[in-house]
């Protein structure tokens, strides 16, 4: 039987079940049966998405993997056919090593992809977790570009969210920023306490020179660990020359023992914070969030990282790793991350409110970027309550030739001031305040100004 994609050899048996002249009514079936040709590409669809994954890949220059690879030993791998392995493989929801192992020896897309190379799931394993960190990247981008000179993305209408996604943390090794500041001011305090005893019992000129002068630390001087290391190994050396001074070897244990070390803890705590006000012991990089799977459902706070991530025509076109909970403060750093992945701002961005901030606004306008992106109280604006409430300064009437204000009872609100206020980002915002002659006897004043 010739078809035209497949030759099939066929061999006639005398089967022994069927009474010779009779018709059977079965495909002919026997699984020692040899089909000319074996290539596995034949049994892959055109359109079939791991042929795609194989083109992208493909484009890959072979350099990059190169620095991964010393050389000597036995031969590896190739870098390429593991990566398409492993892409391939995210795509089909196959994360397990030992998983994609399986795969690699029993489906046929995996197969076709590994040349019919059977690589074991520690290979894999050392392959993605060591080798293909450091270009995971580039591969990325490259597929990027893939599809864009394919034409299935344009960068033209560009969607992104967050996600928060717990880390692999014991949710029970909270650090508080407020509760290193607070333990570490008391801390201080104790180092002034104990350094203004020795001064107040020390009646000697010459023992206070020496002390390198504890008294001029003063009530509001900041202690720093290196400092306190100093006036330590100052007592320590005044005391081989006093051995039985048991003032200062009490004072110098509780400096080496206690109070050095506790500084030098809330020091490096300070330092794995930097501008949060969380992090978790057995994993530093994770901030303490409340996460949309709260199934004690007491808002209960855990280990974990704010994903942002950015798709146009269902392709995840950039992502990114944050240390803060609210997407807001996300927004700006994520679109930068992604003109650096693509070399250019999308033309437009879709978001929802959990992104709409004058800031943000403010940076679309000056990227000159079109941005879809509703702003708090977008929806509430809509309601008949809203609309009805006399106290919303959006229900008033603005005068911009004048410069006014007026209230729904009639009043007119003159300019005063302008005020300016800085948020963590640094942002500046700048408020301005008007006012009336005087709101006494109004009706609504009640209604307005609570």
């Amino acid at each position: 039987k010739k078809t035209k994609k497949s030759l099939v050899l066929v061999k006639w048996r005398y089967h022994p079940t069927i009474p010779k002249g009779a018709i059977s009514l079965y495909i002919q079936y026997t699984m020692d049966q040899l089909y000319l040709p074996m290539d596995l590409e034949e049994d892959i669809p055109e359109n079939h998405l791991v042929r795609v994954v194989n083109a992208a890949i493909n484009r890959l220059d072979d350099a990059i993997f190169d620095a991964a690879y010393p050389g000597g030993g036995r031969d590896s791998y190739h870098p390429k056919m593991l990566t398409k392995v492993i892409i391939y493989a995210y795509t089909q929801r196959i994360y397990s090593s030992r998983q994609i192992a399986k795969s690699v020896r029993e489906n046929i897309p995996f197969m076709w992809l590994a040349g019919r190379q059977r690589p074991d799931f520690r290979t894999i394993n050392r392959f993605r977790s060591q080798r293909m960190r450091d270009v995971l990247e580039t591969v990325f981008t490259v597929i990027l570009q893939f599809l864009a000179n394919e034409k299935y993305i344009s960068l033209e209408h560009y969607f992104v969210d967050g996600t928060k996604i717990e880390a692999n943390a014991n949710r029970y090794t909270f650090v508080w920023g407020k509760a290193v500041l607070k333990h570490k001011k008391k801390l201080q305090e104790k180092v002034h306490t104990l350094f203004a005893d020795i001064e107040a019992t020390e009646k000697q000129e010459e023992y206070e020179c020496q002390a390198q002068d504890p008294a001029e630390l003063g009530e509001s001087t900041t202690i720093t660990s290196e400092k306190l290391e100093q006036m330590t190994q100052t007592l320590e050396a005044q005391l081989v020359e006093k051995p039985k001074d048991k003032r200062l070897k009490k004072a110098a244990r509780t400096l080496r023992k206690d109070l050095l070390p506790r500084l030098q803890k809330y020091e490096q705590y300070q330092k794995l914070l930097g501008d949060r006000n969380s992090f978790s012991k057995t994993d530093p990089d994770a901030t303490f969030m409340r996460m949309k799977e709260d199934h004690m459902r007491n808002g209960q706070l855990k280990p974990g990282y704010n994903v942002q991530i950015g798709t146009e025509n269902q392709f995840i076109l950039a992502y990114s790793l944050h240390q803060r909970p609210t997407d807001t403060r996300c927004f700006l750093p994520h679109l930068e991350h992604v003109k650096t992945t693509l070399g250019k701002f999308p033309q437009t961005v879709i978001a929802d409110a959990g992104y709409g901030s004058e800031e943000n606004y403010a940076y679309l306008e000056k990227e000159k970027i079109q941005g879809v992106v509703k702003y708090g109280n977008y929806h509430k604006e809509k309601s008949k309550a809203w609309k009805e409430n006399v106290g919303k300064i959006e229900n008033w009437t603005y005068d911009k030739a004048e410069d006014t204000w007026k209230c729904p009872a009639g009043q007119t609100l003159h300019f005063r001031k302008e005020s300016k206020e800085v948020l963590e980002s640094g942002y500046e915002i700048r408020k301005r305040h008007y006012r009336s002659p005087s709101c006494e006897g109004c009706p609504m004043k009640e209604r307005c100004t609570k």
